[in-house]
């Protein structure tokens, strides 16, 4: 017999692995620079897939995921710190003109 035997995978390991790309290019769409850290490793998920490397795709996944969520809320509030500053240097300026 020259053929070699290759187990099964594990029972518990995922057929699909979520990638998170969607939350990875909303982050990078709201914290331009840093979000693209989201977008790199939501890219590596399902190559990893295809090599059958599921515990490197399964990481790569949650640190989308994580850096997704960090990155939107960082945005978040900065742009509602932004909007909040800008509106209130507006506001103030129509105080003082009238």
């Amino acid at each position: 017999m020259d053929q070699e035997w290759t187990p099964p995978p594990p029972s518990g390991t995922p057929d699909k692995v979520p990638n998170y790309l969607i939350p990875a290019i909303i982050s990078a769409l709201c914290c331009f620079p840093l979000g693209i850290i989201s977008i790199i490793f939501a890219a590596q998920v399902n190559g990893k897939v295809a090599a059958g490397d599921v515990a490197g795709a399964l990481d790569a996944a949650k640190k989308a995921k994580l850096f997704s969520i960090i990155f939107i809320a960082l945005g978040v509030v900065l742009w509602g710190g932004y909007m909040l500053v800008t509106f209130g240097i507006v506001g103030l300026s129509i105080l003082s003109n009238s």
